[in-house]
């Protein structure tokens, strides 16, 4: 029973610290400043951008991965950050979000970006900006 024990608190202690960890990694990738504020506001154009790119067939397989991940991550009732603790609840996905976007924009086209936009001009640029995009870029 000893021996289980010890199991049991070094399975619970290794989990927490893993969370830890993982915890630390999103602080280090979110966006800074405004960008965070404006990754909270842009989530539901965002949530219903990530499906149309994981449909599109012309974006590389790994990168339609990521975004399926994603939506897994979304859909799931657990997250990093519990979401009934306020504004930090639902900033871990947006951070999340942010950081998974900017992997796949890096490695699809920003064009793709553009083509699947749900959203306004404005929130277009804003998403370019998480991404580390410029403003706009020509056809």
């Amino acid at each position: 029973m000893n021996t289980w024990l010890s199991v049991a608190l070094a399975a619970v202690g290794g989990l927490m610290l893993t969370w830890l960890l993982v915890i630390a990694a999103l602080l280090i990738v979110r966006p800074r400043g405004s960008l965070f504020t404006e990754a909270i506001r842009l989530l539901p154009d965002l949530l219903r951008l990530i499906p149309r790119l994981a449909r599109d067939p012309d974006l590389p397989r790994g990168v339609r991965v990521r975004l399926w991940l994603l939506l897994a991550y979304l859909a799931m009732p657990i997250d990093l950050v519990p979401d009934f603790i306020p504004v930090l609840g639902y900033a871990d996905d947006a951070i999340v979000v942010a950081a998974v976007l900017r992997a796949i924009v890096r490695r699809a086209s920003p064009h793709a970006l553009n083509r699947h936009w749900p959203g306004t001009d404005d929130g277009l640029a804003a998403v370019r900006r998480l991404a580390g995009l410029p403003a706009a870029t020509t056809p």
